[in-house]
């Protein structure tokens, strides 16, 4: 096992790029932009904050999975699969496109509606598999704490959602001047994004909606540090090593 800060080579520190989605909703993207079009096996992750009244009315996918957790507000979600369904804060609407869902996504709430969704590649041989929901509450994303902080797991061990590609997706909580330790196995890609505070690892400090990029060419063993209170998602996943053609809502 190696410490990323002998591998820096192996770490992109990236930023959000604010574009349109829905009906003229302003989202902060991670990828896919100019400068990164994915970061496989993930496709798109975006950072949404939106207002009652506007959203993301019908509109398809086809060819990848999709994570929508809620970390305020509540999001209306129904689909042409007959799913007409609501999600809080610290819970989960995920669908499996594949062959082709048409959906839309609109806040159930009055309050403001922040999110992170990520989309997940489907290996060539899944692209035309049955389109499915599922949603998970609060209630049954399991929470550890530690000193100095909580872990929400949305996708790993202990989570009931499954999906077609290895991921392990955390949402983390973190006190000031605490540590908490990721580890990321050999071959995996993985993302480190903070939400808010100041968090500091492989010699990197990361404010709010900074984020870092790893690929962990060996088993990587990483401590997180809180300069302040802070909140952070940890996402890795494995590769699929196939290209991603993304042509707005698809990925074929």
């Amino acid at each position: 096992m190696h410490d990323l800060q002998e591998n820096l080579d192996m770490l992109t520190k990236a930023y959000l790029q604010e574009t349109l989605e829905g009906d003229g909703v302003v989202v902060n993207r991670l990828f896919p932009i100019s400068q990164r079009m994915n970061f496989d096996p993930f496709v798109l992750w975006d950072h949404f904050n939106v207002s009652a009244g506007h959203g993301f009315p019908d509109h398809p996918h086809r060819g990848f999975e999709a994570i929508t957790y809620m970390l305020t507000g509540g999001m209306h979600h129904k689909d042409n699969l007959g799913n007409d369904a609501f999600v809080s804060k610290g819970g989960a609407q995920v669908f499996c496109a594949g062959s082709g869902i048409v959906h839309s996504e609109i806040p159930a709430t009055e309050d403001q509606s922040v999110g992170i969704q990520l989309w997940i590649n489907l290996p060539k041989h899944l692209k035309t598999t049955k389109p499915s929901y599922q949603q998970v509450l609060s209630k049954n994303l399991p929470v550890t704490t530690f000193e100095g902080g909580y872990c929400r797991t949305i996708v790993g061990e202990g989570s009931p959602i499954e999906l077609h590609t290895n991921i392990t997706y955390q949402h983390v909580n973190l006190e000031q001047n605490k540590q908490y330790q990721i580890y990321i196995n050999q071959g995996l890609n993985a993302v480190i994004y903070a939400l808010s505070g100041d968090i500091i690892l492989a010699g990197e400090t990361l404010s709010s909606t900074e984020s870092l990029l790893i690929k962990a060419d060996e088993e990587q063993n990483l401590s997180i540090q809180a300069k302040t209170d802070s909140e952070f998602m940890f996402c890795c996943g494995l590769p699929h090593h196939q290209p991603i053609y993304q042509h707005g809502p698809y990925v074929d």
